[in-house]
């Protein structure tokens, strides 16, 4: 083990879900193919300065402002409050959302230090205050930071009376009760809507 290897597999465990054997196979196949792996570094290299937030909804962007909150046909008075950019790409794909988001970039999780200011709160609860907005979804995940987070929003925004929502939990598509935690079952029980006017 070389010391620029070991250096190497150290730096690759920084990514989520690898782990020091992972690390060792995706640093001895980089090494196999250096012309392939050079041109993942200038990739990277690329994106990083090339990518940054968008002015408005903190999403990735290479301009001051993303696809999403520069087109003109989305509903721009509905904000979807989201953790992540992944969590965007998820409600994306179901193609049932046609409003604008907000991107934390994370939630309040007070263990690690992390406080509304941290995740772009202010600068929510300030859009809503002075733009037409009619109503904020709160898609944190289901989580105690997620459920901590969406809390606070909604006690920010009393004052301003705007309308929020919270996304449904609870049964997943071709789930089986007897397989469910019971977690799930409560929200699912908690979130039940009128079979009748939804069919």
């Amino acid at each position: 083990m070389t010391p620029h290897l070991q250096k190497l597999i150290d730096k690759l465990q920084f990514l989520p879900g690898v782990g020091p054997k992972t690390a060792m196979r995706m640093a001895m196949n980089m090494l196999k193919d250096k012309d392939l792996t050079n041109e993942l570094g200038h990739t990277i290299v690329e994106a990083v300065a090339a990518i940054n937030h968008c002015e408005q909804c903190r999403n990735f962007s290479e301009g001051p402002k993303c696809s999403i909150c520069s087109d003109n046909t989305r509903d721009h008075n509905i904000i979807c409050v989201i953790e992540t950019p992944s969590d965007l790409m998820s409600v994306e794909e179901s193609m049932c959302f046609t409003g604008r988001y907000y991107v934390l970039m994370g939630r309040i999780s007070p263990i690690d230090g992390i406080g509304p200011e941290d995740i772009g709160i202010p600068q929510l609860i300030e859009q809503c205050a002075t733009q037409h907005i009619t109503e904020v979804i709160l898609a944190t995940n289901s989580t105690v930071e997620g459920e901590v987070t969406a809390q606070y929003i909604t006690n920010q925004l009393k004052p301003l009376k705007i309308p929020c929502s919270r996304i449904g939990y609870g049964m997943p598509i071709g789930g089986e009760l007897e397989y469910l935690d019971g977690n799930t079952v409560k929200q699912a029980l908690l979130s039940r809507k009128n079979w009748a006017n939804t069919h």
